[in-house]
């Protein structure tokens, strides 16, 4: 059973890793979160894999700052947060059957933009 859970973690892990690469692209696509998923499933499942993610040149300083408390980018947070507000908004008007869903999607929204808000903001000139 555990052989299997490793190799679950490693595809989850892979899936995230590949949205965080379009993140990078992408403007609307955060990058930070799906890196950080990634490494946890990572860590948990494949030394390899995790040493060579937290030791490559584009994905390790999204991770690193984050682990050593410096923060997320700011423009990861504001990506995060028009995905958030875009797909809960989107499932509350379109999808939600109730009218507690509905609130439950705002709610939700809410909830994450206050986790984001508080969450250490990490600038470059920081490290000068």
């Amino acid at each position: 059973m555990k052989q299997f859970v490793r190799i679950i973690l490693v595809i989850i892990g892979s899936i995230s890793l590949v949205l965080g690469v379009f993140g990078i692209v992408l403007p609307l696509v955060p990058t930070t979160p799906f890196l950080l998923l990634t490494a946890a499933c990572y860590v948990r499942s494949s030394d390899r894999l995790y040493n060579w993610l937290m030791t490559n040149k584009w994905f390790g300083t999204y991770i690193q700052n984050y682990k050593s408390g410096r923060g997320i980018p700011v423009k990861a947070k504001i990506s995060m947060l028009i995905m958030i507000w875009f797909s809960f908004l989107f499932s509350a008007f379109y999808i939600a059957p109730t009218l507690w869903m509905k609130i439950g999607f705002v709610f939700g929204g809410c909830f994450f933009t206050i986790v984001i808000y508080l969450t250490k903001t990490y600038r470059e000139e920081d490290e000068s």
